[in-house]
């Protein structure tokens, strides 16, 4: 596998660089960038052209990760040249966001193969249900498929995102995916939060898929208030810094969730999965030490189910541990780059949510607030 890595800094830069860059040396590459360079125009155009018969896997992001490090306002590509395998990508375009688990179903289709080893999936993150998206896959694929991936961000906005399509533009309501096949691929993908709840288990009494209207019998919204107190002037953005913890039944395993848009006019809340009704719902916290050690935790999950190093972790991190962290964003990569050899190449984003399979879950699932890092190499 050859990889190439680079990270631009302005406008200015992206364009010189395009203008010379060789696409046809590599088989796919992976473009994380903020969001304004996305939908600018100028800069669309000369990707188009650049990449035109190379194929793009990106999206924006709330922060770029590249060359080992968190970085803001950057235009991060990396360039894959596969030496032993193939890959596929297909993309659905959402129409509305019940299309959800039909984009899901479609691109499982698309990319089914019975050389198949894994599919990193890159979702519009703010017009989808991501727990639809996922069982849309889970519906097509067996376990024996690794799957992972994250939704795209906007520098924590909630309001527009950015996915490259078919035709290498990146473009809104799009879910994009691609499948590497072969003998000689290796994946792994592991998931970590470092979150903890607390207070006491309640239940969500009125719930329609992923918008809450009732907890406990009482309005979600006004409930959820009582707890950010003055933070709640500060909604949806608050709500990173205390996401629920879910579980859809008693012994189910915990899933965190956080909230992508609050509604007066009923009181209800977002989120950027499912929470049915019935689920028991806890608030939850963290501070800066526990949510690095999740990192390290996600790059530990990595080592021990892989026999060899990667060559490339491709990292999905929330937004909301970047709130958290701020300054200290930095040492959460470092927590990942520090437990890998120093020829690993890394790179990904801050996301509006991550794809990965749970601990002792055979299945792909959307979690929110954790490192999600997904390993890639060739034997």
């Amino acid at each position: 596998m050859k990889i190439k890595q680079h990270a631009f800094n302005s406008k200015s830069e992206i364009i010189e660089a395009l203008n010379q860059f060789d696409a046809s040396a590599y088989d796919v590459h992976f473009i994380f960038a903020d969001i304004s360079y996305l939908a600018d125009n100028e800069i669309g155009n000369l990707i188009q052209s650049s990449f035109e018969k190379s194929v793009i896997m990106g999206c924006s992001t709330a922060g770029e990760i590249g060359l080992k490090k968190i970085s803001e306002g950057t235009f991060v590509i990396t360039s894959v040249k596969l030496e032993k395998s193939t890959i596929r990508k297909t993309i659905f375009n959402l129409n509305e966001v019940s299309d959800s688990f039909s984009a899901g179903e479609r691109i499982a289709k698309d990319l089914m193969d019975k050389n198949l080893k894994h599919v990193f999936v890159l979702s519009d993150g703010v017009n989808v249900n991501g727990t639809r998206l996922i069982e849309g896959i889970n519906s097509v694929l067996d376990y024996t498929i690794n799957v992972s991936g994250g939704l795209a961000g906007d520098n924590g906005n909630f309001t527009k995102t950015y996915v490259a399509d078919g035709n290498n533009q990146f473009i809104p309501n799009c879910v994009s995916a691609i499948g590497f096949y072969g003998e000689h691929i290796t994946t792994s993908s592991g998931s970590y939060g470092g979150w903890d709840s607390f207070g006491i288990d309640r239940i969500v009494t009125k719930s329609h898929e992923n918008i809450v209207y009732e907890i406990d019998g009482k309005p979600a919204l006004e409930l959820y208030k009582s707890y950010l107190g003055d933070l709640s002037s500060e909604l949806p953005g608050s709500a990173l810094f205390f996401p629920l913890e879910m579980r859809d039944h008693e012994d189910a395993e915990l899933l965190v969730r956080t909230i992508l848009g609050v509604n007066e006019k009923d009181n209800s809340l977002t989120f950027a999965g499912n929470i049915p009704e019935g689920a028991f719902v806890r608030l939850m916290k963290t501070n800066v030490n526990r949510v690095i050690d999740g990192a390290e935790k996600a790059a530990d999950i990595i080592k021990n189910s892989m026999n060899e190093n990667p060559e490339l972790v491709l990292m999905v991190s929330c937004v909301g541990r970047k709130l958290v962290l701020k300054q200290l964003t930095q040492d959460e990569i470092e927590a990942v780059t520090d437990s890998f050899n120093e020829d690993v190449v890394f790179t990904g984003f801050y996301s509006n949510g991550e794809l990965s399979k749970l601990k002792g879950n055979n299945l792909c699932n959307l979690h929110n607030q954790t490192m999600t890092l997904t390993a890639i190499s060739e034997i």
